[in-house]
């Protein structure tokens, strides 16, 4: 698996320069070491699919971790759906696996899931900024992952923008 870190600086939890860097910047936390070391440990024992994917980021919020990769030409669905089970059995959250997309309606597809995302509206305010607005029906409110607050928190995170959920 592509790493921000070096290997060695990870196995060892001794940073060379450019490592330390990276964990001071805060691109880099305490967590994100703890995820990496156990996506290397599986890809070196069950998955050695993992060797053609790329770690981004993990996103931690209450009891819902979010990882962020992007995907080898090795990797299937299903068997990031059994590295998220590892996941949360090591470190005892609910770990979502997402791609990592420009695409808000994308990402939102993907976290928000059994759910049905019904669209993804653009609301320009008046001070400039943009915020997106994701819509849900009323429905399949009951199967979201976790609270719509959470889950807005989560995408904000990732695509660095306001983001709401709305069910209607």
């Amino acid at each position: 698996m592509k790493i921000p870190l070096d290997y060695v600086c990870v196995r060892s939890g001794l940073f060379c320069d450019r490592c330390q860097s990276l964990v001071d910047e805060g691109k880099v936390d305490d967590f994100d070491i703890e995820v990496i070391k156990i996506l290397l440990d599986l890809e070196e024992t069950q998955f050695k699919e993992l060797k053609d994917s790329t770690y981004d980021k993990a996103i931690k919020l209450n009891h819902l971790v979010i990882l962020l990769v992007n995907s080898g030409p090795t990797m299937t669905q299903q068997k990031w759906i059994k590295v998220a089970k590892i996941l949360q059995d090591k470190l005892r959250v609910k770990v979502r696996v997402l791609e990592k997309t420009n695409s808000i309606k994308n990402s939102a597809m993907q976290l928000l899931s059994p759910a049905r995302v019904l669209g993804v509206n653009t609301v320009w305010l008046p001070d400039g900024s943009v915020q997106y607005v994701i819509r849900v029906s009323k429905t399949e409110r009951r199967m979201l992952p976790a609270e719509a607050g959470l889950l807005e928190s989560a995408l904000s995170k990732i695509h660095s923008t306001a983001v709401r959920i709305r069910v209607e």
